[in-house]
């Protein structure tokens, strides 16, 4: 919630925004015992599985949270930039190869992981609070001035590093998943890289009084919230499995 004593001070130039902005990357999911724990190859078969199987319902709510907030910009222009997150996501072409889109991309991570991609798809390991958070995101998106949930979608600003972390981590500690299974995390590290500019440009603009960018970072911190819940869910079911 804005602060009533953000409204009466002056907004910070655009430098300075940037930095309030990016500095929430210390809330990212990178920081979660569970991610932690992930890369730090002490995840049993089993917890990967379950992680995988919970975050690819994230991954199909990616583009109906895309499409949500294309579907309230009025300006075209936006609009030809933002359809190419849908298309990353859904695939677009011939759905073959790298335009398979990166849905596809983590089907094939389950795949290499062991679970089936039929029971990947029927969702039957989802556990209640990834759906829930999850859901919650896209209503937020549906629903929000297509501004506001242009910038919960700055994340992805943090997003390159995890990635990055698991092209590194993975290979040494779990050599029983197939190296083309990882190729959903070698594929999203230039997307999200062009997706911020975009985003973040939209978000230096709009928010341009002092309270207005506090609302930003209070809704960039929204997401990272839904990113943490998620893996504290996720975490909880791997504990009980």
């Amino acid at each position: 919630m804005t602060s009533g004593t953000a409204i009466n001070e002056a907004p910070w130039d655009r430098a300075e925004f940037e930095r309030q902005l990016r500095a929430k990357g210390a809330g990212y999911h990178i920081h979660h015992r569970f991610n932690v724990r992930m890369n730090g190859g002490q995840c049993t078969p089993d917890e990967i599985r379950c992680w995988v199987a919970n975050r690819f319902y994230y991954q199909i709510c990616i583009p109906r949270k895309d499409a949500a907030i294309m579907a309230n910009m009025p300006d075209r222009e936006h609009r030809r930039k933002w359809v190419d997150r849908i298309l990353d996501h859904d695939g677009c072409g011939d759905y073959q190869g790298s335009n398979a889109g990166g849905i596809e991309a983590w089907t094939r991570l389950g795949e290499a992981v062991g679970i089936p991609r039929e029971e990947l798809w029927s969702l039957q390991h989802v556990v209640p609070g990834v759906r829930f958070a999850c859901d919650a995101y896209v209503n937020f998106a549906t629903h929000a001035p297509w501004q506001e949930a242009v910038c919960s979608s700055l994340t992805e600003m943090f997003a390159p590093q995890i990635h990055k972390d698991r092209l590194v981590t993975w290979p040494g500690h779990y050599p029983w998943i197939e190296s083309e299974g990882l190729q959903y995390f070698r594929s999203r590290i230039p997307l999200a890289t062009r997706d911020v500019e975009h985003g973040l440009a939209v978000t230096l603009e709009h928010f341009n009084t002092r309270a207005a960018q506090q609302r930003a970072l209070d809704i960039l911190q929204f997401k990272l919230d839904v990113l943490w819940s998620m893996l504290d869910a996720i975490e909880k079911a791997c504990t009980h499995d």
